[in-house]
């Protein structure tokens, strides 16, 4: 396998037959089963990551680095890289190929060796962007799980499957829009950002990816709401997406009627669909909800008289 001296080299970023070698000697090979898809051309990780607007001052952290194809691509442009792996014996040699491709940025890399769903903090500065390769079957959850517990991320690049990435990018009317696109628009601005094809891959997925944009709003959704609350209303309307909010509502709200009475107080029309509305509309309905509002009844009962003290 060649080495540089420096992260400048030509022969830095890994190539299909590094890669091959890598796994090879590592005795390993990609599993369905972990989403292993590992990116083998230079070229595409080095466009990822020209994509992603890497700046020389961000600490970017990555999600499932696999052998280090899209890592040293970061290490080029970032200032900081943090790469969060979930197999032991991806995680065990990562740094050993950082060390030895790219000598000079290897203090500027750090691992993490767990599932992301379950990383709660990152060794050293507070990362800025987020750019990575998801394995498609939990590209959902780790991303907005990464966006909801590192709310400094301001940039994000994920390239996931093409129909996940639609998913994600998709507006109210669409008829892919759903749970992700709501959600993920609860935290960011969110767009389609290319596509990538199968044959950088090594195995070649079954299905196209794409990449997808998000970069995080810089004033939250103004709501009252919590973030559980309205996202509860969103699983709720979409379990029975082709029924009217009324009639999807009824469980979340407690019956059809309460359901329409907390529509009607949101300015929302009973008869309308769940694909039709924004992530701001979600959070009105939220805010209407009947437990929230039996809610607050009670506690001016508590204290009927004492007005609520201010930290």
């Amino acid at each position: 396998m060649s080495t540089t001296t420096g992260p400048d080299g030509p022969d830095a970023l890994l190539g299909p037959a590094d890669i091959r070698e890598l796994a090879a000697a590592l005795g390993v090979r990609p599993t369905k089963q972990k989403g292993q898809n590992f990116v083998i051309d230079a070229n595409t990780v080095r466009r990822i990551v020209r994509t992603a607007g890497v700046r020389p001052d961000d600490v970017v952290v990555e999600v499932g680095p696999g052998l280090g194809s899209l890592t040293l691509a970061l290490l080029e442009a970032a200032d900081r890289v943090t790469a969060v792996e979930i197999d032991d014996i991806l995680a065990a040699a990562l740094p050993a190929t950082i060390a030895a491709r790219m000598p000079e940025r290897k203090d500027r890399f750090a691992l993490v060796h767990s599932d992301a769903m379950l990383v709660q903090e990152l060794p050293g500065p507070a990362p800025t962007a987020l750019v990575a390769n998801l394995p498609y079957n939990v590209a959902v959850p780790v991303l907005l799980h990464m966006l909801d517990r590192f709310p400094t991320i301001e940039r994000t690049l994920v390239m996931v499957q093409a129909e996940v990435a639609d998913r994600l990018a998709a507006g109210p009317g669409n008829k892919v829009y759903g749970v992700p696109s709501v959600k993920a628009n609860w935290y960011a601005e969110v767009k389609r950002a290319g596509a990538i094809g199968r044959n950088v891959f090594w195995p070649a997925p079954n299905v196209d990816s794409g990449l997808v944009s998000l970069v995080r709003r810089t004033e939250p959704i103004a709501t009252t709401a919590s973030k559980a609350e309205v996202f509860a209303v969103v699983d709720a309307a979409f379990a029975q997406r082709r029924k009217t909010l009324r009639a999807a509502l009824a469980g979340w709200a407690g019956s059809p009627a309460a359901a329409e009475e907390a529509l009607v107080k949101a300015g929302i029309s009973p008869q309308a669909r769940g694909e039709a509305l924004t992530v701001e509309e979600f959070a009105r309905i939220a805010e209407h909800a009947p437990h929230a509002e039996r809610r607050s009844d009670e506690d001016r009962a508590r204290t009927p008289e004492k007005p609520e003290e201010t930290a």
